[in-house]
């Protein structure tokens, strides 16, 4: 499927056994402590065979995600020029999706998230959260009938609410959420079928297109209808750009925070004595999502960037040519950022607020705002109205998606309380 070498290009005196990420993420936390044991940049071999290189540690992440000779331009990557990399790889639409601020560095970056930026504004996100409140109280309403049943939570509560408020925010009709939900999966997914790879992508480009096209002629009070108006107002964003923007925002806007609220109940279920922290007020709801967006951060690795010359990265050297990755779920437990016990889940940590998990620098995610305030509002709703939510299986039985780039669960059964 996916040509390419045994293993990663390594620079003399260096020399590493790259560690292969596995596609089921059977063991995420075991991982990501042999990633950062490898040292900040370690050499990796993404499922289907494909070698690069992760930063795994806090600092040196930093200074990567800032550096102007690590861009997002696939053409800079030798394996890709050396048609090593296949059409049909399954992770294909995450290392070369269609033009957006996502794939472009500089002027043409900043053009692009400058627009973005004009139709996401803080007030526009505020405004979300009456919709937010109103949504997830309507959520757990239905759920109040099931007291005392063991519930999927993901598919009662986290998946539906970030992506109604989405499909809101884009101006995306309700009726293509499911099977939008089905294109996603098969999108991130490391088990997407060959065959299936090609026909995903033009599928969701496809709709994305069409919603543009609605907008065009309909539009409405959403930031699918802004980016149109901002392109016929002169700011040159052209099809392409809108209908890639869209997909990157749907895509990124409710897949984080379906984790985020997964990942937040999960931690406080099998931390009892932080979740009494919050609940008894000792601690605030902002405490819980920060730390958990540093201790099991939704995004475990971001694809994929490439070194334009070499650069130097601790005692290592990211080589010309070389893609390169960002392990967050690494990076939020990097002790030399959060000290000794960082590896610990700890609503009162200090420096839990210092986490990079949703990006640094120039393409720090712009959804980050929306995507804390849906967990601000979820989260305190959903154990004043069952406080004695908790898990129905033991933590150690909940199954991870064969994703390797978000750090989901296939589902998350519940118990909500007498």
């Amino acid at each position: 499927m996916t040509a390419g070498t045994d293993s990663p290009t390594i620079t003399p005196g260096t020399e590493q056994t790259p560690i292969h990420l596995d596609p089921f993420v059977g063991d995420l936390d075991g991982e990501s402590e042999a990633l950062r044991a490898a040292g900040p940049l370690a050499a990796v071999v993404l499922p289907g065979g494909v070698p690069v290189w992760a930063v795994t540690h806090h600092a040196e992440a930093k200074r990567l995600l800032t550096d102007p000779r690590v861009v997002k331009d696939i053409n800079v990557w030798g394996a890709w020029q050396r048609g090593e990399i296949a059409p049909d790889w399954p992770l294909i639409g995450l290392a070369n999706p269609p033009r957006s601020m996502l794939t472009v560095d500089g002027a043409d970056h900043r053009r692009l998230r400058a627009l973005v930026a004009q139709a996401l504004t803080p007030r526009r996100v505020e405004r979300m959260r009456e919709r937010i409140t109103e949504l997830t109280e309507g959520l757990l309403d239905r759920m109040a009938d099931r007291r005392g049943d063991t519930l999927d939570l993901k598919a009662a509560f986290a998946y539906p609410l970030p992506m109604y408020v989405v499909a809101d925010l884009m101006g995306l009709a309700e009726e293509r959420l499911p099977r939008l939900k089905e294109l996603f999966e098969k999108f991130f997914s490391t088990q997407t079928p060959p065959e299936e790879v090609v026909s995903t992508l033009t599928e969701l480009a496809g709709i994305m297109a069409e919603t543009v096209a609605h907008k065009r002629e309909n539009p409405g009070d959403d930031l699918t209808s802004a980016l149109v108006q901002a392109s016929e107002n002169g700011d040159h964003l052209t099809d392409e750009e809108i209908v890639s923007t869209l997909q990157l925002m749907v895509a990124a806007g409710h897949e984080t925070t379906i984790s985020l609220i997964v990942n937040a109940v999960v931690n406080l279920s099998t931390h009892p004595e932080q979740r009494e922290l919050v609940l008894s007020g000792k601690a605030d709801w902002s405490a819980v999502i920060e730390e958990t967006l540093r201790w099991s951060t939704p995004t475990s690795h971001v694809l994929i960037r490439f070194a334009t010359e070499d650069v130097p990265v601790g005692d290592k050297v990211l080589p010309a040519g070389e893609a390169l990755i960002v392990s967050y779920a690494a990076i939020g437990r990097d002790e030399q950022a959060h000290g000794p016990t960082a590896g610990a889940f700890d609503i009162t940590r200090e420096t839990a607020s210092r986490h990079i998990s949703f990006g640094h620098g120039p393409h720090v995610c712009p959804g980050a705002a929306l995507s804390r305030l849906e967990a601000g509002v979820a989260l305190p709703a959903l154990y004043a109205r069952f406080p004695e939510l908790d898990l129905a299986v033991p933590a150690d039985e909940l199954r991870n998606k064969p994703v390797v780039t978000q750090n989901d669960l296939y589902e998350l059964p519940v118990r909500l309380g007498s």
